[in-house]
């Protein structure tokens, strides 16, 4: 089997077995793109959409100016993530560019994704993407930030696993997510 080279400028994306992924994607030179409210809904609304037609189980969302995180159950074919992804990335860029009148503008970047194969990593990725919002001091209750999936984790999940997740650590979670963004959404 030939060796897998990685390429100095791109992650490695080794999507070969089902399961559940952390998944990070950013918009090029992390700009705002997304700023404000409508934008925000619609970036949600697009990645909601597009991982149901995907077969994709999102388990945690979070949804910012400059990027966003999900946790979600792989399809029988994980590879499907890439194209699942372009897909998304040119529908909000192809939006997006014409609300601004900027044709043909770069708007993402690249995404980065992990295979979580502990539980462990899973509950702490999971309590890292419902307080991301925290995280980034945009709110002080992650239930309260409206793109993203702590609030309905916390209509539909029992009490007491809402409080199990919350507990796990999330300071050893290895994440590439040094995004400025201003409490102006």
């Amino acid at each position: 089997m030939p060796k897998t080279i990685d390429w100095p400028h791109a992650p490695p994306h080794r999507l070969t077995e089902r399961g559940t992924y952390f998944v990070t994607a950013a918009t090029y030179l992390k700009a705002p793109c997304f700023r404000g409210a409508v934008r925000l809904e619609v970036l949600q609304r697009g990645l909601l959409t597009v991982a149901a037609q995907y077969g994709w189980d999102l388990e945690a969302w979070a949804a910012f100016a400059n990027h966003y995180h999900f946790v979600a159950k792989s399809p029988d074919d994980p590879g499907s993530l890439a194209e699942m992804l372009k897909v998304l990335h040119v529908r909000l860029a192809g939006w997006i560019n014409k609300l601004d009148g900027t044709p043909g503008r770069n708007v993402w970047h690249n995404f980065h994704e992990t295979q979580l194969t502990h539980m462990t990593s899973y509950f702490a990725r999971l309590n890292y993407t419902h307080g991301n919002a925290v995280h980034h001091g945009l709110v002080k209750v992650a239930k309260d930030y409206p793109w993203c999936s702590a609030a309905w984790f916390e209509q539909t999940t029992s009490a007491a696993m809402v409080k199990s997740i919350q507990r796990f650590k999330t300071d050893k979670v290895h994440v590439e997510d040094d995004f400025a963004l201003d409490a102006e959404w």
